[in-house]
């Protein structure tokens, strides 16, 4: 998740190997476009959504999203998977 074209800030999420999202790396400023540079280097979609950004920005690194975030989260990890033409479960191959 990402703040705009500038990226001011960035959470980067894991899905697949953990039973849900995990945060794996978030930052700000300098930090934030390393996150996203790699990211897209990586061929890892890159959201931009400055509502989840302000939710997901509050977890710590190495932690599972909370419930109270799955309805957000799995809507964007179903775009995701469209986008790549992949279903869930695909990704643990």
């Amino acid at each position: 998740m990402t703040s705009g074209k500038h990226y001011t800030q960035a959470v980067a999420l894991e899905y697949g190997r953990n039973k849900a999202p995990t945060v794996t790396a978030k930052g700000d400023q300098a930090l934030a476009r390393r996150i996203v540079e790699e990211a897209k280097r990586q061929g890892v979609y890159v959201a931009e959504d400055p509502r989840l950004l302000a939710l997901l920005s509050r977890l710590d690194v190495g932690q599972e999203i909370p419930q109270d975030m799955f309805t957000a989260v799995a809507v964007i990890l179903a775009w995701v998977y469209w986008l790549k033409g992949m279903q869930p479960g695909e990704e643990k191959l």
